[in-house]
């Protein structure tokens, strides 16, 4: 069976700072995503052979070869464990700005332009009900990126899509700084985008 293990952070728990504070950020690694770590383990230690050797790219993208019974823990803890590898990895003490190269051609391809695109994606990501995340993900069958929403922890993988850029909204994500002022949070998101993690993920679905 493959053992996931919790990853670690690349860069300091302080690095995002003053947009997202360090309090924050070491709770929301070493409790939140460590809990959906060993969840999964957890629920892939209930199934098959076949099924625990297979990665976190091939469950979520294939969820219905998962048992009933462990489908929903699967999907809800899978999708943290895999978003949140995701979001450590879209952010950076040195990103904000706008992109270049392919990832901003292909941004104007599909919102005729970047502050279309990213007045879309906040607007959109600040009412989402509940908890879940905002996306930017690559459509293979239009092979265009586009804007989804998600529930919970649920991954864009499990739609047919791969995933480029996250936004966390679980109030874990931001209530230490932010309180309510959800807002605020995805405003201040901006300036710590890792724009070139998101262009060499563009480049791998393509």
């Amino acid at each position: 069976m493959v053992e996931y293990t919790l990853p670690e952070m690349p860069y300091a728990y302080d690095a995002l700072e003053p947009h997202i504070d360090a309090q924050t950020m070491e709770i929301h690694h070493t409790k939140h995503h460590q809990a959906y770590t060993n969840n999964l383990n957890v629920a892939l230690g209930k199934c098959s052979t076949d099924i625990q050797n297979m990665n976190i790219l091939e469950i979520l993208s294939n969820l219905e070869k998962i048992p009933d019974a462990q489908r929903k823990a699967i999907n809800f803890n899978g999708g943290g464990y895999d978003n949140h590898r995701l979001f450590w990895n879209s952010m950076s003490g040195s990103g904000g700005g706008e992109p270049g190269g392919a990832i901003a051609d292909a941004i104007s391809k599909s919102f005729d332009g970047f502050s279309q695109f990213k007045e879309k994606f906040s607007s959109t990501t600040v009412v989402i009900q509940g908890s879940g995340w905002g996306w930017l993900v690559y459509n293979p069958i239009s092979k265009l990126v586009e804007y989804t929403s998600m529930p919970n922890q649920t991954s864009p993988r499990t739609e047919g899509l791969v995933p480029l850029l996250g936004c966390d909204v679980w109030e874990h994500a931001y209530y230490l700084k932010y309180q309510n002022r959800r807002p605020d949070y995805v405003a201040s998101w901006w300036n710590v985008v890792n724009w070139d993690e998101v262009e060499k993920r563009l480049a791998d679905a393509t």
